[in-house]
């Protein structure tokens, strides 16, 4: 199964006018600040029966307060106390985070929670432990988790794939750049642009490229997958995001 959304309401007439259009999204403003649960439970009212939310964890978990978007989070750390926040650190401040997260999750019935990691978070041995802690110690109530490491991690592969799979987390990857190493059913693309770089948010996929697309999720399924999410993340993720899906239910490749 092949599920196609955009990260964040790109559609022109908001919510409304996006779930007429797509059955699912990947919520960014969750990573800047974290709705009300009721806000989200009136979001998940107001959408079909059959759409699926996915979102991104809050920054608090995974960015420390030195981080520019920490602007938006809506906390202020004690001052001393900053260490505690960020970098999938096993303290009670991040673990609170993850509550407030979760909450969230359950208010919106998604199904998959993507976890990005910032180049600043790279490899290290103290790191893999912090990995290590943070995902064995936290309340999953069902949750998918889909972990994106940025910087060093992609030269370790082999670590991010012991690390997915001893924790139960799903590799998420953009498959223009790398493809997933998790053995987990469900595999989550997050598509941020082709160039140099691990970002390119102004490019625009071509013809091409989305036949290309098709070709490497065909693949994936057949390699075993059970499902493939695919986000767009660019500046127009929701025209891609939607010749990619009519491609999908062509069945052209």
């Amino acid at each position: 199964m092949i599920r196609v959304g955009c990260c964040g309401w790109a559609v022109r007439g908001g919510k409304a006018a996006y779930f007429q259009v797509f059955k699912l999204i990947e919520l960014q403003s969750t990573f800047y600040k974290l709705p009300r649960v009721s806000t989200a439970m009136n979001w998940r009212s107001l959408a079909p029966p059959d759409f699926e939310f996915a979102l991104k964890a809050w920054q608090v978990i995974t960015h420390p307060p030195s981080s520019p978007t920490w602007r938006r989070a809506g906390i202020k750390p004690e001052p001393g106390r900053e260490d505690r926040y960020g970098f999938l650190r096993p303290t009670e401040e991040n673990f609170e985070a993850w509550r407030r997260t979760l909450e969230v999750c359950r208010a919106l019935k998604a199904r998959v929670c993507v976890v990005q990691t910032p180049p600043s978070f790279g490899f290290s041995d103290e790191n893999v432990k912090n990995v290590r802690d943070f995902f064995s110690s936290i309340e999953r109530d069902g949750l998918n988790i889909a972990w994106e490491p940025r910087g060093t991690w992609n030269d370790h592969l082999d670590v991010v794939r012991d690390l997915c799979d001893s924790l139960n987390l799903i590799h998420a990857v953009d498959v223009f750049r790398r493809n997933p190493v998790s053995s987990h059913p469900i595999c989550y693309i997050r598509l941020h642009g082709i160039g140099r770089g691990e970002v390119n948010y102004r490019y625009k996929y071509t013809d091409e490229d989305l036949r290309a697309l098709l070709v490497k999720v065909d693949g994936l399924l057949s390699s075993g997958f059970k499902e493939v999410y695919v986000l767009f993340n660019n500046v127009h993720m929701a025209e891609d995001a939607l010749r990619f899906m009519r491609l999908v239910e062509s069945g052209l490749s």
